[in-house]
């Protein structure tokens, strides 16, 4: 709460964006060595070693677990037509789907309305404050690292009782998303300023998933399609 209170306080223009940009830039740096070090090379083996079908059905696995959260806020929001969607969602690929291993729904032409309560405090009028490089989570925005622990404890895998399996799904989840990152990454590598790259890239993504992609078109957006 005290984060929201101070994004709300904070402005957004764009001499304020990254008024942490020393520290910002110190902990990205410490992110990308930790990265590296540890995910990158467990990422890049994942996607080496597992073929492209099972690295699939373990993606739609992890985003069926997210699907009741999105459906919470997109009824937040003022879309219970996408709510509702989305709920229908979760049942088809929960139960046809073979526990969300497979995306029944999208295979049915239901589309995914994918939102977290970052994206509903946005909609309500909270403003972003300013640019963060959080460790681990990497780039957000201050709104979006307050809501960081309702996404969090939203999640259905943290309802799984058994802590063994829960953890070893939180690494098989880290992973697979590391992998999915490694095309976006070194296309964001290639810039002259690593750090600015993926800055704007984060904010300019950010505010095409909070405006459902409807957005003035001078805009520049970098949308990550990570589809394979």
């Amino acid at each position: 709460m005290l984060l929201i209170h101070l994004a709300a306080c904070a402005t957004t223009d764009s001499e304020s964006v990254d008024p942490l940009e020393k520290y910002n830039r110190s902990m990205f740096a410490v992110n990308r060595f930790g990265d590296e070090v540890i995910y990158k090379p467990f990422g890049k083996a994942y996607k080496a070693i597992i073929p492209s079908f099972a690295r699939k059905g373990v993606h739609n696995f992890f985003d069926n677990l997210t699907t009741p959260r999105s459906a919470a806020n997109n009824f937040l929001q003022g879309k219970p037509a996408r709510g509702v969607n989305e709920l229908l969602r979760f049942m088809f690929n929960s139960t046809l789907g073979v526990a969300g291993l497979f995306d029944i729904a999208a295979a049915g032409g239901m589309d995914r309305y994918e939102e977290d309560f970052s994206q509903t405090l946005a909609v309500w009028g909270m403003p972003e404050g300013p640019y963060m490089v959080i460790p681990i989570w990497g780039p957000r925005s201050m709104l979006a690292t307050a809501a960081l622990p309702v996404d969090f404890f939203s999640d259905l895998q943290r309802s799984i009782e058994d802590t063994g399996t829960r953890n070893r799904l939180y690494v098989l989840r880290l992973i697979d998303t590391r992998s999915r990152l490694l095309t976006t990454e070194e296309m964001l590598n290639k810039s002259q300023d690593p750090y600015i790259a993926f800055r704007e890239a984060y904010l300019q993504n950010r505010q095409f998933n909070i405006h459902d992609g409807e957005i003035p078109d001078d805009e520049e957006i970098y949308f990550f399609d990570d589809q394979e």
